[in-house]
């Protein structure tokens, strides 16, 4: 068996470990097509604890409605939707309001497929906001993910595999936007 520590997801979750350390913030997370997947990799780090508060997996949309309080309008607007750029704001608002010991919120929405429209395969959107900043400053990043997915519904590997992509995302976009705080 590989040695996990070899993995890009460890190496990253280690890297923005240690971008929560130089910078002193502590991150919150609001998670759906992820699944809590990002939370998972950085809580395999010991000591973690000191930089991550949590994370909440809100991945159905009456959950993201339920739990964080994300609008209807948002969320039921065809133009917009629960994967979108506004609703992954929202989120990461949302857990941010929700975890006062937090110094910073990310959040990540993302068509993984293999329902998605074909125009929205593999978006996947990811947001990071910072205590006492406008929203209309915080940066909303859109990645692609590779590989679609076959018609099989059933192809386990592909799925997890897009899965880590969006994690890895989420991760290097984190410690980039961290870098840029910095400062």
């Amino acid at each position: 068996m590989a040695d996990y520590r070899t993995t890009p997801l460890y190496s990253m979750s280690l890297r923005v470990r240690d971008s929560l350390k130089a910078s002193g913030d502590r991150l919150v997370l609001a998670e759906s097509c992820t699944a809590g997947l990002v939370a998972a990799e950085l809580g395999g780090i010991p000591g973690i604890s000191d930089f991550l508060c949590g994370s909440m997996v809100v991945y159905r949309t009456p959950t993201k409605k339920a739990w964080l309080g994300i609008s209807s309008d948002l969320l039921e607007n065809s133009s917009i939707g629960p994967v979108s750029a506004q609703v992954t704001l929202a989120l990461a608002e949302a857990i941010m309001d929700k975890t006062p010991e937090a110094t910073i919120a990310a959040a990540i929405t993302g068509h993984l497929g293999p329902f998605a429209p074909p125009m929205l395969d593999g978006l996947v959107y990811c947001v990071l906001v910072r205590r006492g900043e406008k929203s209309e400053t915080k940066e909303v990043k859109l990645f692609t993910l590779s590989s679609p997915l076959a018609d099989d519904h059933d192809d386990l590997l592909r799925r997890v595999s897009r899965q880590r992509e969006a994690a890895y995302a989420l991760l290097s976009f984190i410690e980039t936007q961290i870098g840029k705080t910095d400062s």
